[in-house]
């Protein structure tokens, strides 16, 4: 009976994934309009200017909406392998391939006794939340990299290192995957992949690491923790403004440099957190890794100055990891990460209008979605605490007082 009720969930699971994932497909080529807002103009515009540069063999050095480590070219000059199709369809084929990818990795070792199909679920009902976007950029591609480095890193070390290597030179962020690897083969594999390729880079394509002086005068962006200060200020008489900007939708200002420094100073203070429990842990359970590289990264989006609406895919993507083992704590963060994804996709593209105006319904989208991921970044750090680190010994009791014996009055 328990294995025909396995082939149910699987079967319906598998039934979710394929309705679910026809409607993305349907939206990004064009055949339903899912929104008034074009979530898919970045593929056919931006990834396309940048395509037409990186094919002469060179790094788009004066477009300083490059921001992105050397190995990005790779996603962006991969619709080349489909020339039978235009730039657009063939990238949105291969974003959907790697929501296979994903999909496959989180079913195959679903019969082992200590895993289970609840992280293949996270993922198939996570990625519709966010609509279309998922489809029309580069991050579901670093998200299947991550969840393959993160499932090898239990029993292949050395794969987990050469994948985190390769995912950090893809957008940076996998870096974080090796906060809760205590494997020096994993670390030295990751030393040698990232020097290897970036050596690779420098020396076969001029600009490759270009993108690292692209982002000193960015703002505070429309999205992120600490726009909700200047929402509510724009209420009082703020008179910043909101302007594209390096890429992205940010306020520009009085105080907005104060922000974001306020921004790089709380995330320096996650990473100090994050080193603190990396020096206490002592209890460590195969499925620790993944709790691990999912409250890292969940610290370091909230407290980024920026959260686009694509940075969800790759929370949602170690939600499932996380939850895929039967024994992780991190359930509650993995449903509230969910629900996130699906006020962002309320937030952008449905209700962007509202966000770039500050209005209340606007600033109150904000304020669930940025509270979900708060709420969610402190109950994952705290469980990730209580489960890992041990706790002082308790002090011994003192022994107990002898018994005094009073001696009997003497009658006179």
């Amino acid at each position: 009976m328990e294995t025909k009720g396995a082939g149910r969930s699987l079967a319906w699971l598998l039934a979710t994934w394929a309705v679910t994932r026809v409607a993305l497909l349907l939206c990004v080529f064009g055949v339903y309009a899912f929104s008034d807002l074009d979530v898919t103009s970045d593929v056919s515009v931006i990834y396309r200017g940048w395509y037409e540069v990186l094919r002469q063999g060179t790094f788009p050095l004066d477009d300083v909406t490059w921001q992105y480590p050397p190995a990005a070219a790779l996603p962006i000059l991969a619709p080349a392998v489909l020339p039978f199709l235009s730039y657009a369809h063939a990238f949105f084929l291969l974003a959907f391939l790697a929501d296979v990818v994903v999909t496959g990795l989180l079913l195959y070792p679903g019969r082992r006794p200590d895993r289970s199909l609840r992280g293949a679920w996270v993922w198939v009902a996570g990625v519709p939340l966010l609509g279309p976007t998922v489809y029309a950029r580069y991050d579901v591609m670093v998200t299947a990299v991550a969840v393959a480095a993160v499932l090898a890193g239990v029993r292949q070390p050395r794969v987990m290192g050469a994948l985190t290597a390769f995912g950090a030179l893809l957008k940076v962020w996998p870096a974080l995957l090796l906060v809760g690897c205590f494997r020096r083969r994993a670390w030295a594999s990751a030393a040698v992949t990232a020097a290897g390729l970036a050596a690779l880079f420098a020396v076969s394509m001029p600009g490759a690491f270009a993108f690292l002086t692209f982002q000193r005068e960015r703002g505070t962006e429309v999205e992120s923790l600490g726009a909700l200060v200047f929402h509510v200020a724009r209420h009082f008489g703020w008179q910043g403004q909101v302007l594209l900007n390096y890429g992205s939708v940010e306020f520009l200002g009085p105080y907005v440099n104060e922000v974001s420094t306020a921004a790089l100073a709380l995330t320096g203070t996650a990473f100090g957190w994050l080193l603190l429990w990396r020096l206490r842990a002592r209890r460590r359970e195969p499925h620790t890794l993944a709790e691990a590289a999912f409250t890292a990264v969940l610290l370091f989006t909230v407290t980024s100055r920026v959260i686009s609406p694509q940075y969800m895919v790759w929370l949602v993507g170690l939600a499932a990891v996380c939850v895929s083992y039967r024994a992780s704590r991190m359930g509650a963060p993995a449903l509230m990460v969910v629900a996130a994804a699906f006020v962002t996709v309320l937030e952008f593209p449905f209700g962007f209008v509202h966000v770039v105006t500050s209005d209340r319904y606007g600033v109150l989208l904000l304020a669930v979605r940025n509270g979900l991921l708060v709420a969610a970044s402190l109950t994952a750090g705290r469980r990730l605490w209580r489960s890992t680190v041990r706790p002082a010994a308790p002090t011994a009791p003192l022994p107990p007082r002898p018994a005094q014996h009073r001696k009997a009055p003497v009658s006179p």
